[in-house]
């Protein structure tokens, strides 16, 4: 096993201090969600000079509030869209190889009430595992109805035919995203939360760098880059319509929105519900959405919706209509349905449904799960779309884009396909956890040895909670509140949140003990009240 490398530090006045100086930079990216933290990671790793700002923490957004599924795609199957299938199935596979700390091959079992269903879904998988070919994680199995009890416990056995399993992957999305960081700061990127973009530079019409400023202490910076990226997610319109304005003085066109958002509502409830180590995956539910429940960090997520919305809110709320499907379609395949009262916490997560813009600017109707890529006339590069399990191709595609359009010069090819992430330092496999059983959410991979040199370690605050985790968080990996700590670094927020709230006071003294910075305490409190809200119909 190799010795893993002292972590790099992330103190926040070296941050600023190094965005301060009059560096010229290759690439500035904006947005710290899976997309932007999967372009800077791409870029430094080629050795360009990158930054990256983000205006609230990193995956803060959509990025954090995923199913937590590293997937290629069963749904797209369905609707005949092989080439995003198989490209989503080769990512899978490098996600599980560069980060197997984080993410890890999960079974899934398809219940079957009609016996023709079984054949129809387990032929359909059969053709999954053909299209994963060397890539597959498990071959795809025909189960008995004793078989597939045996997988899922809990499920509702009266009029169950049988079932098929197959396999797809499970990880920990904000984890992830912090090791993405850490390891684009490894390779000299200057990563910065809380810095949100307010403008572009321009030079002779051509966008030459942004402004942003410290939302922690109102500094205005402005940096200069030869390259600006534009990878907001759901929020990448705004900085497109300042690219607008800009175009609009000089009598150009307005730029049409791109995104339309959908949100997707999870909940979060005890294990006992499910049982097992399997996921339990229904393709079809009685309006023809899929339902998953699956086994998280000794948890039960069920979801997930998938409802059009016209506003982009920082903390969106689940409508009740949502809440109420969810309750219902699990009280269908369940045995103990959960009711409100079970609900441990309810999240929200927007996605980036694109509507594809031509050469023109112009939107078209039809929306698309695919990422996209638009290069405008002044040279910001926008992209939006796509999924947690192609960050990396998406990532990929937009450096080479960039280059195609000279906007980046380097000769440097892409290395992330086998690229380790910060943690995997070891031989894969050798720091893999059980995400169906791990509780808190913490992943650290061969840096747990570091981990336990530090003050408080042994000091559990909750089970997988510790004192120096806390601290090893403010020193390493850019935390700076207490909901950085207890909803991102540790997951605890999305598991729990009355524990959470429980433990906000003493998350916040050790944060500001080692920061110096506000921890936003009475804030994280409020938060986890809000993820135990639950909606009405009138609201």
């Amino acid at each position: 096993m190799l010795t893993p490398a002292t972590p790099l530090p992330t103190r926040r006045s070296d941050l600023m201090a190094r965005l301060a100086l009059d560096e010229v930079f290759d690439i500035a990216v904006v947005g710290g969600g899976a997309t932007g933290l999967g372009v800077a990671l791409d870029a430094a790793a080629r050795g360009l000079r990158v930054v990256l700002v983000e205006s609230h923490d990193f995956a803060k957004g959509t990025s954090s509030r995923s199913t937590k599924l590293v997937h290629g795609g069963v749904r797209y199957l369905a609707q005949g869209n092989i080439s995003l299938v198989r490209e989503a199935l080769h990512e899978r596979t490098t996600l599980l190889h560069n980060a197997p700390y984080i993410a890890q091959p999960l079974a899934f079992v398809l219940p079957a009430y009609r016996a023709w269903d079984q054949w129809f879904y387990g032929i359909g998988l059969k053709l999954y595992d053909m299209l994963a070919g060397k890539a597959g994680l498990g071959k795809t199995e025909f189960l008995s109805r004793k078989q597939t009890l045996a997988a899922l416990p809990k499920l509702q056995p009266v009029g169950l035919a049988g079932g098929v399993k197959y396999w797809d992957g499970q990880f920990n999305d904000a984890r992830l995203a912090m090791a993405l960081a850490r390891t684009a700061a490894k390779h000299g990127a200057l990563m910065v939360n809380y810095c949100r973009a307010t403008g572009l530079l321009y030079e002779g019409g051509k966008v030459s760098g942004l402004t942003c400023c410290d939302t922690i202490d109102g500094t205005q910076y402005r940096i200069r880059s030869r390259c600006v990226v534009n990878a907001a997610g759901v929020w990448v319109d705004a900085l497109r319509e300042t690219d607008s304005d800009a175009h609009q003085a000089a009598g150009g066109q307005t730029i049409r929105p791109m995104v339309a958002p959908s949100q997707g509502v999870h909940i979060v409830v005890d294990r006992e519900f499910l049982g097992g180590e399997a996921a339990l995956m229904v393709p079809k539910t009685a309006d023809g959405r899929v339902l998953f429940a699956v086994p998280w960090l000794g948890k039960v997520i069920l979801g997930t919706t998938d409802t059009p919305r016209h506003d982009l809110p920082r903390e969106p709320e689940p409508f009740a209509q949502e809440l109420e499907f969810i309750l219902n379609e699990s009280a269908r395949y369940l045995v103990k349905a959960p009711t409100v009262a079970d609900i441990k916490s309810i999240w929200v997560g927007l996605r980036p449904l694109v509507k594809p813009v031509d050469d023109d600017g112009e939107a078209t109707k039809a929306l698309s799960r695919e990422h996209t890529v638009l290069i405008s006339r002044s040279g910001l590069t926008t992209v939006t779309g796509g999924k947690w399990t192609t960050y990396r191709a998406m990532a990929q595609d937009v450096i080479e884009k960039c280059i195609a359009k000279g906007l980046l010069k380097t000769a440097a090819a892409c290395t992330t396909v086998d690229l380790p992430l910060v943690g995997a330092d070891a031989s894969a496999g050798a720091s893999a956890q059980s995400l169906s059983a791990a509780p808190g959410g913490h992943s650290y991979g061969v840096e747990a040895a570091q981990l336990q040199t530090i003050e408080g370690h042994f000091n559990e605050m909750c089970a997988g909670l510790t004192e120096g985790m806390v601290r090893f968080a403010a020193r390493y990996e850019y935390a700076v509140s207490v909901e950085d700590m207890l909803a991102r670094r540790s997951r605890l927020l999305f598991l729990d949140a009355r524990l959470a709230a429980s433990l906000a006071s003493r998350v916040g003294h050790i944060l500001q003990e080692e920061t110096g910075i506000d921890p936003k305490t009475d804030e994280f409190s409020a938060l986890c009240a809000s993820y135990l809200q639950i909606p009405t119909k009138n609201s």
